[in-house]
């Protein structure tokens, strides 16, 4: 990307010193979590308000220049990664919290702000988000993403949670998309249509936020199972007479083995599900904690902790939310990549087997998890940086799994979004629908420069 005097005289014109040239906040926005290569931008804007936004899409537009809009780093598929020599609209600035409605249930908030610190201001009001994809993650990058997690089996994700959005387009139009009203006819849902778009239709400003109270009362359980096949059964088993758990958690024996030499654990080394179970009571949750054990005890599991304060809940949770830490800890020197599908729980099972299969194939290892409620499953693939025998091997295995979700009538990416690496499924998953979004995606952003590449863009 060409960085004339004029385009810089013109960045600097309109945003000042909120524009970085400077090399350490180059290398900061030029990788993700995700990926293992970078890609620098020529510039960073450091954003602090929605005209700023404005501004910069406007001397993008002028000279032609990509603009990627960022908000934690978070992304695991390269989603934010800029184009090189582009434009980094950096929006973690933009975290205000405002119009809170606890009749409503609502909250406004910047794109920039935290997850964490949402629900921190929000607990002494009695309300939550519920949206939790495990890292600390933007609002912003949330909905960018419609991100999910491990409360999704009960409360939904993003599109669920999200109530509108103010989105600046890159022809400079700011519109308000979706309403406060719990329902609508009215048009055609443009906002659901721009979560998920990870910045390539446009960028988001601000958002109003579906908030829910917090429940009255909550038990925890951890349960055991012989094999992976149980304890698929279980979690299935359980959906299917009507608990509807906060969350459902599942990962096999290699993780809690991980896990227990990682914060020095003793939990039984076994396949494992974490359940997480609300009521309008204690008693009404102590039922809900019943019937668990009946499902356990009928697939041929056991429950091996129970919790009901909030602290020894949150002792209880530690194995499963410590997994990610301890599985890199456990491969010392070894790179990691993340494989993401989602499937209709009718093929969870299969879907299972499947993907152990495909590992014994391809000589690997890779501890699975997943948010087994809603079908989510998790490969942690790992390897040594420089063994490209095993990273082909992985890309393979990784590849065959992605196919298998399709076939089955789920999704190559449950939550991590598509960003760069996903993009070669999208013609196999949606078939010519890929070229209607093509068509919309050259509405909103004709000169292409809204996160270019991604999502539907050409493969190289």
């Amino acid at each position: 990307m060409s960085w004339t005097a004029a385009l810089q005289e013109a960045l600097k014109d309109g945003l000042g010193q909120r524009v970085s040239l400077a090399s350490g906040d180059l290398a900061g926005h030029a990788h993700d979590e995700g990926v293992p290569f970078t890609s620098t931008p020529g510039a960073v804007v450091f954003a602090q308000s929605e005209a700023d936004i404005v501004a910069t899409l406007a001397v993008a537009r002028e000279f032609g220049i990509p603009v990627t809009p960022w908000g934690a780093g978070t992304s695991l598929e390269g989603a934010v990664l800029p184009a090189p020599g582009g434009i980094s609209l950096d929006l973690g600035a933009l975290d205000s919290i405002s119009d809170l409605d606890p009749v409503g249930f609502t909250v406004r908030v910047g794109p920039g702000v935290r997850r964490v610190a949402l629900n921190r201001r929000l607990r002494p009001h009695g309300l939550f988000f519920p949206v939790d994809p495990g890292a600390d993650a933007t609002l912003g990058g949330m909905a960018a993403t419609n991100a999910s997690g491990t409360t999704t089996v009960r409360y939904g994700g993003m599109r669920e949670n999200v109530m509108t959005l103010r989105v600046a387009l890159m022809d400079g139009r700011v519109l308000d998309l979706g309403s406060l009203a719990r329902k609508s006819s009215s048009g055609y849902a443009l906002k659901q249509l721009l979560i998920g778009s990870e910045g390539t239709l446009g960028v988001i400003t601000s958002l109003t936020l579906r908030l829910h109270p917090l429940p009255p009362a909550t038990v925890s359980a951890q349960l055991a199972f012989p094999d992976l096949a149980a304890a698929v059964s279980a979690s299935v088993a359980l959906r299917g007479l009507g608990l509807t758990p906060e969350r459902l958690e599942f990962v096999d024996a290699d993780t809690v083995a991980a896990v227990n030499r990682h914060r020095a654990r003793h939990d039984p080394e076994l396949p494992t599900l974490w359940v997480e179970l609300a009521g309008r009571d204690t008693a009404d949750a102590e039922a809900g904690l019943s019937l668990l054990r009946e499902v356990a005890t009928d697939t041929g599991g056991q429950v091996v902790g129970e919790a009901r304060t909030p602290e020894a809940q949150g002792n209880l949770w530690a194995a499963r939310h410590g997994v990610y830490d301890a599985l890199r800890a456990a491969w010392p020197g070894h790179a990691t990549r993340i494989g993401d599908i989602c499937v209709p729980l009718s093929a969870l099972a299969e879907t299972v087997a499947f993907m152990t299969r495909t590992l014994a194939q391809h000589s690997l290892t890779a501890p699975l998890v997943g948010h087994i409620g809603d079908g989510n499953l998790h490969l942690l693939m790992h390897a040594p940086p420089e063994d490209a025998g095993a990273w082909a091997r992985i890309d393979h295995a990784l590849h065959d799994i992605a196919l298998y979700a399709l076939s089955v009538g789920g999704t190559c990416t449950g939550e991590h979004g598509v960003g760069l690496r996903k993009r070669v499924y999208m013609r196999e998953e949606h078939g010519e629908a890929l070229d209607l979004m093509r068509d919309i995606k050259t509405l909103f952003d004709p000169q292409n420069l809204l996160n270019p590449g991604k999502v539907v863009g050409e493969l190289d």
